[in-house]
């Protein structure tokens, strides 16, 4: 008996435990606006997505494109340069074949069924962008609405189709594993959403910087070969058979786009827009504002990008040292180099440096906005403008992707509002990167951006 009553009573600790739990998960959610706040809007978001794939008819553009490239790939074809649809060769790599044929085989092809999916795909990715800005205390609560309030983003999710829509929810996904510090997963997630589409790759200089400040070199060279072997993986059927029309396509940095359905830069001249000299500007411009962000911004606490490799290296070379001199059953207790980076700093990273490709990009076509319309509010809350000029350039640079077709008029207020917002992230202070040490944080850097 004495037994039976110490189980009941353990059972009935462990009940009320359980209990206060939920009571205190519950209690939580209630009195943090932000997690509500966040709650309302994913679920209001529903309402609406199933509202517009029930009421706005679809508009096609790819999707019969996607299926027909996905058939040949089906049928057996594994020759990049022969693998086409309605609107050209296939030009993304090894995973959107796999991806949309999982999709051809759910769906049976049929658009309407193809558009719930996408409607619940859109949700997700929206859980997946809510969590990370309540993981980060920087926008403000009301103001998470702003991320469900783009009738193109609505539009490229459930009544486009774009492959665009997975590439932008497996980078968010990666996200959310670098922001609790899962660097390996988080780049293979990041390797999967370059396998369905490139752009992805806007991140990888800055991505590549979090991983100097948080790794060691052993641990930047092992994160990167888990990418790597993803990539090998998924494109061996094509780089088998025939590798030099695989990589030539999937992964061709020199397409020269469109200059009608250029959304930036439809005020430059067609025949200036193509020409080679325009690219290079643009990428010069582009790598150098990397560099001088880099320098002079994320690596601020360092004293610079070069001395914060000077001291990777030094690192290093103490590393390989203090191995060749310690015994054998003392090496696995050697102090790992590793750093746990803030929240903010890595989402500050991570979205500017995107932020630049995407300013510098020579054509943005109107399903390129789901690359970086998610982190428009966090970038507009890191400058430090009111926040009623926040709102205006949140409204400007929507009000631009939604002319159709875009104009000089309608470029040029979206170069100007890009150019306004990176100027804004140049004058914000730079966040102290560290969150293992926030002791030694320096006084200037310990007051919270705006």
């Amino acid at each position: 008996m004495p037994r039976q009553a110490t189980a009941t009573r353990s059972l009935a600790a462990g009940g009320s435990k359980t209990a206060s739990k939920h009571e205190s998960f519950i209690e939580k959610i209630i009195r943090n606006p932000k997690v509500s706040f966040a709650i309302a809007v994913l679920l209001g978001d529903a309402v609406l997505v199933s509202l517009i794939i029930s009421y706005v008819p679809y508009t096609k553009i790819d999707w019969d494109a996607y299926m027909s490239q996905v058939t040949g790939f089906l049928g057996g074809e594994r020759d990049y340069s022969k693998l086409k649809g309605d609107t050209g060769p296939l030009v993304y790599p090894a995973g959107f074949l796999y991806l949309y044929s999982a999709i051809q085989n759910v769906t049976g092809g049929a658009v309407y069924t193809a558009q719930i999916l996408f409607g619940i795909l859109y949700i997700v990715n929206l859980g997946i962008v809510l969590l990370i800005y309540l993981k980060m205390d920087v926008v403000p609560w009301w103001a998470l609405c702003l991320v469900s309030l783009s009738k193109r983003m609505h539009s490229i999710f459930v009544l486009r189709l774009f492959n665009d829509c997975f590439a932008t929810t497996l980078f968010h996904a990666s996200m959310v594993s670098f922001l609790y510090q899962k660097w390996h997963l988080g780049l293979i997630i990041f390797s999967g959403a370059v396998s369905v589409k490139m752009n992805v790759l806007l991140y990888a200089p800055p991505l590549l910087l979090l991983l100097l400040k948080a790794l060691d070199i052993l641990g930047v060279i092992s994160a990167g070969a888990g990418a790597a072997i993803v990539q090998v993986l998924l494109g061996l059927p094509f780089i088998i058979s025939y590798p030099a029309e695989y990589i030539s396509r999937a992964f061709n940095l020199g397409r020269v786009f469109i200059h009608f359905w250029s959304v930036n830069f439809k005020f430059v001249p067609e025949q200036l827009f193509v020409s080679k000299g325009f690219a290079l500007f643009l990428l010069a411009a582009h790598l150098m504002l990397l560099a001088v962000f880099a320098h002079y911004r994320w690596c601020s606490h360092e004293g610079g990008i070069f001395l914060l490799l000077r001291a990777k290296l030094t690192q290093m070379k103490l590393r390989f040292s203090n191995l060749s001199s310690s015994p054998p059953g003392k090496l696995s207790r050697h102090k790992s180099d590793s750093r746990i980076l803030r929240a903010e700093h890595i989402a500050t990273t991570m979205f500017v440096g995107n932020f630049i490709g995407i300013v510098c990009a020579r054509s943005l076509h109107y399903q390129f906005y789901s690359w970086y319309f998610y982190s428009l509010p966090y970038l507009l809350w890191r400058t430090p403008f009111p926040t009623w000029l926040r709102l205006i350039l949140f409204v400007a640079v929507e009000f631009c992707w939604n002319v159709f077709p875009s104009n000089a008029y309608s470029s040029i207020l979206l170069l100007g509002a890009h150019l306004t917002i990176l100027g804004g992230l140049w004058m914000a202070p730079p966040e102290y990167p560290y969150a293992d040490d926030t002791n030694d944080k320096p006084a200037s850097l310990k007051k919270k951006a705006r």
